[in-house]
């Protein structure tokens, strides 16, 4: 709405946003929301162990602070850039002034955190029944929604990091899906080549989280 447009441009700015940049930190009191216009975050939680498992990514589609739309200041979870790219930082405060003076606002943000939670959701389900090579796929095509081209500067490193799997397993599928001509995998990237293929190996663990959110956003 332009209305509500109007009640945050006076307190934006726009910024570069690169890899590895914080947006958020465990427990700690969120002092700024960003909305990105390009690249991908991730949202993070550690097992007990401390070792960090990604449960949800953010691109253009979205925000980061959903816990501030909810009325709260924090998370337990920590959120940063994964795919350096660009975006819209506003300090906390003045979001929440901008939520209280539009209903309208508070709509669609709410609607947001929704279809996050729906992806969440799918990531658990993911994570605890599909094979490595579907949860490879689903990442892959989520990231490719995000992003332009068909270019995914990732190293396997960084997914067996998010995807809390040996390296080495991450490296032998990707083997796989290249040999199936589905993507390719060089030093820090990997390029789809055949998004149909990727979604049939993700089977369904792709694709209702997408549906909800351009139901919830269109």
């Amino acid at each position: 709405m332009p209305g509500d447009l109007a009640l945050l441009a006076p307190h934006l700015v726009f910024e570069q946003l690169p890899l590895r940049r914080v947006f958020e930190t465990p427990n700690k009191p969120i002092k700024n929301v960003f909305f990105l216009t390009a690249g991908i975050a991730s949202v993070v939680a550690s097992t007990v162990e401390n070792k960090p498992i990604e449960v949800g990514i953010i691109g253009r589609e979205g925000m980061s602070g959903m816990a501030v739309v909810m009325g709260n200041h924090r998370a337990p979870y920590e959120t940063y850039i994964q795919v350096a790219g660009e975006g819209w930082r506003i300090a906390t405060e003045n979001l929440r002034d901008a939520i209280d003076k539009s209903t309208t606002m508070r709509a669609t943000l709410l609607k947001f955190v929704q279809a996050f939670m729906v992806q969440t959701a799918h990531t658990a389900i993911a994570n605890g029944r599909a094979t490595l090579e579907q949860r490879l796929a689903r990442w892959a095509l989520m990231a490719h929604d995000r992003l332009d081209g068909n270019d995914l500067p990732l190293t396997h490193e960084f997914l067996s990091l998010m995807l809390s799997v040996r390296r080495a397993g991450v490296t032998e599928t990707l083997q796989t899906l290249e040999s199936q001509g589905v993507i390719r995998s060089a030093r820090g990237m990997i390029t789809v080549i055949d998004r149909p293929a990727l979604k049939r190996l993700a089977g369904g663990y792709y694709g209702l989280p997408e549906a909800e959110l351009k139901r919830l956003l269109s």
